[in-house]
């Protein structure tokens, strides 16, 4: 039994200390503890994806894009595939020092089905360490394009579920301020971003409902909701995508369509409908 409440039955102690979630004495601190937070939360809604999965086939296969230090896949490799006798994770990550760490501490816990390859995300759909075909797609935090680039990997590789939790949305916002004056003369919807602060938040907020929608289009019943309380983050929503017979593929792709012809955003088209 763990002394430390937050921490799952089963985790080990070790491998937290590993991850420098836990000091060398097995103390948890303040940061530590909202990051674990976040981690086992988005675990209590990927769970029950692994398992149902798992109840198709034995061997379930999972990517982690922009892991960063891979926080959330070794928590998952522990909690979940530890025990399997097959099953496999891979982690993306652009900075090689990063993903030298994780291999290392794979290698030391003995973590033998983990993965982790130097690149960025955009990238991994052709890499020839990936299997045809991916199960679950996670993303949590993934900066810049990472987030799109997941879910265009995840339509690739027909993936089952996606996990997203996104992060940077400052595309969308620099093509509003790119047309906005064209936009100011012909709608007054587009007052919603006059102001930068404006521009910025309803950029980060289109995106995500475009997100959304682009899913569907490709098939996917989508939820959204809030990974853990605003306090103690701000890039909080968690779109969680499954495939489903009954999305609304043509509806959806119309909506987008419509949406980027009324914001002045055609320049997004490739992003969100191919």
């Amino acid at each position: 039994m763990n002394a430390i409440p937050e921490i799952r039955a089963g985790q080990s102690i070790e491998l937290l200390k590993a991850l420098h979630i836990l000091t060398r004495d097995g103390k948890l601190n303040q940061d530590s503890r909202r990051k674990l937070k976040q981690v086992y939360h988005l675990f209590n809604f990927i769970e029950p994806l692994l398992k149902s999965t798992l109840a198709d086939h034995e061997n379930v296969t999972l990517v982690d894009h922009g892991a960063g230090k891979s926080y959330l896949g070794f928590i998952i490799y522990d909690l979940f595939f530890k025990d399997k006798p097959a099953g496999h994770i891979y982690g993306t990550e652009f900075r090689s020092e990063l993903v030298q760490k994780s291999r290392e501490l794979a290698q030391l816990c003995g973590f033998e089905r983990m993965t982790f390859l130097d690149m960025l995300v955009e990238n991994a759909a052709s890499a020839k360490e990936m299997p045809a075909q991916i199960d679950i797609v996670t993303a949590l935090h993934a900066c810049d394009t990472a987030t799109d680039d997941a879910i265009k990997f995840g339509l690739e590789k027909n993936a089952r579920h996606m996990v997203l939790v996104p992060c940077c949305q400052a595309e969308v916002a620099s093509v509003l301020r790119k047309h906005k004056s064209k936009a100011l003369a012909s709608t007054p919807l587009a007052e919603m971003w006059r102001h930068p602060i404006h521009t910025r938040e309803f950029g980060s907020q289109l995106t995500n409902v475009l997100r959304c929608l682009q899913l569907q289009a490709n098939g996917y019943q989508v939820t959204v909701t809030e990974l853990v309380g605003w306090e103690h983050s701000m890039k909080n929503e968690l779109i969680i995508a499954s495939q489903s017979k009954d999305a609304p593929r043509k509806q959806a792709r119309e909506k987008i369509a419509q949406i980027l012809a009324e914001t002045n955003l055609a320049d997004m088209t490739g992003r969100f409908l191919y």
